[in-house]
């Protein structure tokens, strides 16, 4: 019995004196990394310019705290769209930084009760705003150091409505793909100017472009636009479309596959895209967010590794689920018959806007090497530039296409059962 005594007195001791030791550095056990020392040999290892990668994308030297979810990082961002896709992984992590967020929604609090695991308790915020009533959005923003606007939708939201002729019903647009797109993003601008926000970083598309047949692409368009114009210091993230778990690219191939014994690639599925895991967006912002003055004004692309053609993406996609419907070659406006019908789902498989976006090419505006060569002023930046790396797409698929398996992935597992 003493000497157990004699060793938990000397573990207790050794602990106390790390502990204390780690304090006297300016925090708790993860202070280690706040000093600029280690990000400026981080950055080294990285191979990377400290020009173009933020001075510390895990810790800041100022931070208080035992570090992770449970510190203090200094700075208040505003999400818009937090709900969404993109947005979930950007909150995950502002979290896991300490990062206090404002979170604004539209709807009730089940629409956001999945981002509150994210937050030590207090280090986020909910509110209802909408985007008819400016001073809701108002009150949202005015304590932010750095706004984030992930606000986008791809189509009209609908809803029934009575009239007094026959069929007694009509589909009223609640909200338009410009007001989501356009609308609200400048109103947010404005209010960044008008409040005198620090920063802002206003997502758009990879697709954006004032001659694509597309009205989503136009819009967004023509949103980056009256950003800049409201609040001309704003850093424009344009990401090509994102693969994860809940995304619309991957899944809808396979939901369509699981649906309907025929999948159209539209006009052959010859169109280009080069797909991007959302997480590594959703890395980028956050480190944008960490030294946001070093991006101001500037734009950020983000993209995959590989390009491939929507019918590589189907077969590829139908490997690995083991799916096997008909891959038919059928032109746009024969598609666009069923995307009439479908476009009046709550949310929509399929609407004929999306089967425009389908016949163009949807890849970064240069190639790696394009990138590459720029000259430094009015340098378009990639994640490369802030020490993202792209994950390919078949490092990532596997995860979560193998559910739509019949008996999921057990079944090729020869004596399993």
């Amino acid at each position: 019995p003493n000497c157990n005594t004699l060793v938990a007195a000397t573990m207790i001791t050794s602990r106390h004196l790390l502990h204390t030791a780690l304090r006297s550095r300016g925090g708790g056990p993860s202070a280690v990394n706040s000093s600029s020392s280690s990000s400026s040999s981080a950055v080294a290892i990285r191979g990377l310019s400290t020009t173009d990668l933020p001075r510390v994308t895990e810790r800041r030297p100022t931070e208080t705290g035992r570090g992770g979810c449970a510190s203090d990082a200094g700075v208040k961002v505003c999400v818009f769209g937090a709900t969404g896709f993109l947005g979930r992984y950007v909150c995950s992590g502002l979290g896991s930084n300490g990062v206090m967020t404002y979170i604004g929604s539209r709807e009730d609090e089940f629409a956001y009760r999945h981002l509150r695991p994210n937050f030590e308790l207090g280090r986020a915020k909910f509110s209802y705003y909408s985007s008819r009533d400016k001073q809701s959005m108002a009150d949202l923003i005015s304590d932010a150091d750095v706004v984030v606007n992930l606000i986008g939708k791809y189509y009209d939201t609908k809803a029934l409505e009575d009239t007094d002729k026959f069929p007694y019903l009509n589909y009223k647009i609640s909200t338009s793909i410009a007001e989501a797109n356009v609308e609200v993003p400048q109103t947010i601008a404005e209010l960044c100017t008008e409040l005198q926000v620090d920063n802002l970083i206003h997502v758009s598309s990879a697709a954006a472009s004032p001659d694509s047949s597309s009205e989503w692409a136009r819009r967004k368009y023509e949103g980056e636009q009256e950003v800049l114009k409201a609040y001309p210091w704003a850093t424009i993230v344009r990401p090509t479309q994102m693969f994860g778990h809940e995304d619309k690219l991957l899944n809808w191939y396979a939901n369509v596959g699981e649906r309907f014994p025929v999948v159209p690639l539209v006009d052959g599925g010859h169109a280009l895209t080069q797909p991007v895991w959302v997480d590594d967006v959703a890395k980028t912002i956050n480190r944008i967010i960490d030294d946001p003055e070093k991006f101001e004004g500037r734009r950020v692309d983000c993209f995959g590794p590989q390009d491939y053609s929507y019918a590589e993406l189907a077969k590829f996609v139908y490997d690995i689920t083991g799916q096997d419907p008909i891959l038919s070659d059928i032109p746009a406006e024969v598609v666009k018959y069923a995307a009439n019908v479908l476009q009046y789902d709550g949310s929509p498989m399929l609407t004929p806007d999306m089967v425009n976006l389908m016949t163009e090419d949807y890849l970064p505006e240069m190639t790696t090497e394009g990138y590459a060569a720029q000259k430094q002023k009015d340098k378009v930046f990639t994640m490369e530039n802030l020490g993202v790396e792209a994950m390919p797409i078949e490092k990532m698929a596997f995860k979560y296409l193998h559910r739509f398996r019949k008996a999921g992935h057990f079944v090729l597992a020869k004596g399993y059962h």
